[in-house]
């Protein structure tokens, strides 16, 4: 996933805040809840781009829709990115806070391609395995189950990926067939 600068410093700003109040956890809570409604509502597009509806209007909208849900924190940043116009970056900001929160506290996130479901014993071995390789406490699984795989499996662990499929194992085959096996 890209990281997008700007996005990074307004989350990094809203992490340091929340981590002095003691606040992280439910703080990321909220962030996931405005990215949900964002992004399910498609209030970005509708709404917080249309140049004739003034930023009083959209800041009303803001409180009425999450007045409850969220804390003064993330509604004053909501504010913030509406006097800035820079509203568009909350699904960012919300992603990289996620990613602050999991880097301070030793978790990653692993998408593990399968050609069937695992079951949870599976998935804990995969998770326990892969967290001492990539040197994390813990490793959240998010399983995809894609039938080209054949058989095996592969993980994506942030930038890297370890291919243990069936089909990648056939595919360096065929290439040590059709052009021998060239090692120097």
């Amino acid at each position: 996933m890209k990281r997008e600068p700007l996005a990074f410093r307004y989350a990094n700003a809203l992490y340091d805040l929340a981590k002095e109040r003691g606040q992280l956890e439910p703080i990321g809570e909220e962030l996931q809840v405005v990215k949900d409604v964002f992004e399910e509502t498609n209030l970005l597009d509708e709404v917080f781009r249309h140049p004739s509806i003034t930023s009083e209007n959209k800041k009303a909208l803001l409180k009425e829709s999450f007045q409850n849900k969220v804390s003064s924190e993330v509604m004053n940043l909501l504010f913030l990115l509406i006097d800035k116009k820079r509203i568009e970056y909350v699904a960012s900001i919300a992603d990289e806070y996620k990613r602050l929160s999991y880097e301070s506290s030793g978790v990653a996130e692993a998408t593990v391609y399968t050609a069937k479901a695992l079951t949870e014993d599976e998935k804990q071995a995969i998770a326990n395995t892969f967290a001492k390789q990539t040197n994390k406490g813990r490793l959240l699984i998010d399983e995809v189950t894609d039938p080209e795989i054949l058989g095996g499996f592969k993980i994506r662990v942030g930038d890297r990926v370890y291919d243990a499929s069936v089909a990648n194992q056939l595919q360096r085959i065929h290439k040590r067939m059709m052009y021998g096996n060239v090692s120097r």
